[in-house]
């Protein structure tokens, strides 16, 4: 599919967290690599320590979109995009600003929408490319308490499966990878009760790996693939006593004062 040594890649949300470990992997496997976010401060130490470059990057503005793929693309074609950036709110659905919701959305799923539909023309009319989106499991089994979040994951997945067949045999592929709760600032505060967790460097390496197999859908770690059956086969009053278990039905199963610097971070327009 396509050769990682050589190859020029665009990581979004690449400052830190999954972004910029899947930047760092992809720097150590040969890659020159461009990272995009809006906070250019930590973007530039970032790309100074891995050896990356630093662009600004709002993802859910076009024109922010277009200049920096531009930039990467000045001196050649781009090769791999990886949709990385994402946010999570947490709380009641009807309780949380409308807005806050709907920024969610435009970053989960709008900003991927917005990513591929730039990179694929150009990727199809050479016959090559590889565009992965970081979705989560959470896009296959709900969890209430980030409602919003869920569905952006579900709208990842979905909008990667249907992308994927239509550009089957044109030599553009297309990757969901689904991790499982990540240590990173988007969890800060976040109790992790039972559920299974990772390292950014868990999630990069399956990000790096897509590029060299067929595979649409990659779960991290691997034996969660089936977890998703159960929000569609288990009855749904065993469902809930067994979300209500791990905490994912306790809206406040969080610390707030912990993940109050990250809500700042993201929220702030």
């Amino acid at each position: 599919m396509i050769e990682v040594r050589g190859a020029r890649v665009c990581v979004t949300g690449g400052a830190r967290g999954i972004g910029r470990a899947t930047a760092e992997a992809l720097v150590a496997r040969g890659a020159r690599v461009w990272i995009g976010d809006r906070d250019m401060p930590a973007a530039e130490r970032t790309a100074a320590e891995i050896g990356a470059v630093a662009h600004p990057l709002d993802v859910t503005d076009e024109a922010s979109f277009r200049a920096f793929l531009a930039a990467a693309e000045a001196d050649g074609p781009l090769d791999m995009l990886v949709n990385n950036a994402g946010i999570q709110l947490m709380g009641g659905f009807a309780d949380q600003d409308l807005l806050s919701l709907h920024r969610e959305l435009a970053v989960n799923l709008g900003a991927v929408v917005t990513g591929m539909h730039l990179v694929i023309p150009g990727m199809r009319l050479r016959g090559r490319g590889h565009i992965v989106n970081v979705a989560s499991m959470a896009g296959k089994v709900t969890t209430p308490g980030i409602a919003t979040y869920c569905a952006s994951k579900f709208g990842v997945v979905a909008l990667s499966r249907a992308v994927r067949a239509e550009l089957a045999g044109t030599g553009v592929t297309v990757t969901a990878v689904l991790p499982a709760a990540t240590h990173t600032e988007l969890t800060s505060g976040v109790r992790l009760r039972l559920q299974p967790t990772l390292e950014p460097e868990q999630v990069a390496a399956a990000i790096v790996d897509s590029a060299r197999h067929e595979r649409g859908e990659v779960t991290v770690p691997r034996w969660l693939a089936p977890v998703g059956l159960a929000e569609e086969l288990l009855p749904a009053p065993l469902l809930w006593r067994l979300k209500r278990f791990v905490g994912g039905a306790e809206y406040g199963g969080y610390d707030q004062a912990r993940r109050r610097a990250y809500l700042d971070r993201v929220s702030s327009p």
